[in-house]
């Protein structure tokens, strides 16, 4: 579903991706592991077009969008959840899902509305609080909902975890996999290795911008140096 070939991206003239190569098949979960700084971020973002590209070609489906607009990569089935979930903070819960279906015909939108709080029954409660009154893993449930509104079949979650308690982690791993049990596709960034690794089927390792390792979530699992340097073993 998706290939990318050799991506190379800057701030400046900083180069923080050099030559990457990775590719996310239908159906998968695949995790991109890394220590902060090391690129994660920026590969997503370059993925969803709102972060330039200097050289190298991302194909979805067969086809480059690597020039595409990040609007344009929206409509064609990529939606990014954010790091931080950036939410319109002062508008509701349920004004949130909607805008994350501005691109599509308003017919079937009441059903995926209803679809969300189905998901997550918590926000159907809330729906009419602002969204910076949520809690973190009510933020993080609602920035994934809000993805869902568009309808993507392959979703970047970056770092879905980040600040919730494990309880509220364990909800949002399963129901990361539940999304994949249904058919969405998923790339999945996330500074806990060993959880991120627990659902993946393929992993790739990250470092100062260049792929180190990549393989079976499995295989990387129990990589002696994976293991020393993001899983505490």
């Amino acid at each position: 579903m998706l290939s990318v070939e050799k991506l190379t991206s800057a701030y400046g003239r900083i180069e923080v991706l050099h030559g990457v190569s990775l590719e996310v098949r239908a159906g998968e979960i695949v995790t991109l592991i890394g220590a902060n700084g090391a690129g994660k971020t920026t590969l997503l973002r370059a993925i969803s077009g709102v972060q330039p590209i200097t050289a190298g070609s991302i194909l979805f489906d067969g086809q480059p969008i690597e020039k595409l607009p990040s609007h344009i990569r929206v409509a064609q089935g990529i939606t990014q959840v954010p790091e931080g979930r950036q939410l319109f903070t002062p508008l509701s819960v349920e004004d949130n899902l909607r805008l994350g279906a501005w691109s599509r015909r308003a017919t079937d939108i009441e059903a995926d509305i209803a679809r969300i709080y189905a998901l997550f029954p918590m926000l159907d409660s809330i729906r009419r609080t602002p969204a910076g009154a949520l809690s973190g893993g009510q933020q993080q449930m609602l920035a994934i909902g809000r993805a869902l509104m568009a309808k993507p079949r392959l979703l970047l979650l970056d770092e879905p975890s980040m600040g919730l308690a494990p309880i509220l982690v364990d909800q949002i791993l399963a129901t990361i996999c539940g999304l994949k049990r249904e058919g969405l596709t998923i790339l999945l960034v996330e500074q806990n290795a060993r959880a991120a690794l627990a659902i993946a089927d393929r992993a790739y390792v990250l470092e100062t911008g260049r792929l180190t390792a990549h393989g079976t979530a499995a295989e990387i699992q129990f990589d002696q140096r994976v293991r020393e340097a993001y899983l505490g073993v």
